[in-house]
């Protein structure tokens, strides 16, 4: 983990309220996995006080080094609005890489990717780290559902890694009119896959779990939830553990990746 001064190389919409930002660091990123995340002081005063955390969209290379990351974000409140008025050449104070990761069976060579929404933020970086660990893409699949056709993002990103994607609306307007634990399910029914990843809302998590446990195939989950310092010292980030009387779990430091079997949805 380290804290430093990033210089933004890029902060340009994608969709409406979606950003996408290039944060190049001096050090400290090489070694980062899927699945984790970054703090970030959006402003240089006093408010917002606190940082907000992003997960990793991609690394930045460049001569095959790494020279930073790209965050994912949406404007949803004060912070992100602020965010997203930041300019290139200015800079952020960064913290992170923090948290866990996605780690897949080393046995692993079928892999179903799941996410709703913001939640594919963090599988740009997993899917490419998959195709890069000479997985055949078209072992994997990918599922992305949406409220309606502007929250589908990353489609293309996916498809430029030649994995197969399906994708779900709420409303029909783009992909199939269902919820994306539909062609999920659909997909098992044929030939199960060595693993689920999923990221998204809880309630399409907890329906990812089933599917999962269902068919017998091992899940990880990352979760979304508020923080207020990624290092476990505020104890807001809470989750509930499966088993009954065990410790509370916290996603800044235990997850935000979790074995599906860890939490209670």
């Amino acid at each position: 983990m380290f804290q430093q001064e990033a210089h933004i190389a890029w902060n340009r919409a994608i969709a409406p309220a979606i950003f996408k930002i290039g944060l190049t660091c001096r050090h400290g990123f090489a070694r980062t996995k899927p699945g984790q995340f970054v703090m970030l002081r959006v402003s240089e005063g006093l408010e917002p006080l606190l940082r907000r955390p992003f997960s990793v969209h991609k690394l930045i290379r460049k001569d095959n080094r790494v020279e930073g990351i790209e965050v994912l974000y949406k404007m949803v409140g004060k912070g992100t609005a602020l965010l997203a008025t930041r300019k290139p050449g200015e800079t952020l104070d960064v913290l992170g890489p923090l948290g866990s990761s996605f780690v897949l069976p080393p046995s692993a060579r079928k892999v179903f990717i799941v996410a709703g929404g913001m939640g594919v933020a963090p599988m740009v970086f997993l899917a490419q780290h998959l195709v890069a660990s000479d997985l055949n893409p078209s072992d994997c699949e990918v599922f992305l559902g949406g409220r309606t056709c502007e929250d589908l993002l990353c489609t293309d990103e996916f498809t430029a890694l030649n994995l197969p994607v399906h994708t779900t609306t709420d409303d029909g307007s783009a992909g199939d009119q269902c919820l994306v634990t539909h062609p999920l399910e659909n997909a098992m029914g044929h030939t199960a896959p060595d693993v689920i990843v999923a990221c998204g809302p809880m309630d399409m998590l907890a329906c990812v779990v089933g599917i999962a446990e269902k068919h017998k195939v091992p899940c990880q989950v990352s979760i979304e939830t508020m923080m207020a310092c990624g290092m476990g010292a505020c104890l807001g980030c809470a989750v509930e553990p499966r088993i009954e009387g065990e410790h509370y779990l916290h996603a800044c430091m235990d997850g935000p990746v979790f074995p599906a079997d860890a939490l209670k949805f």
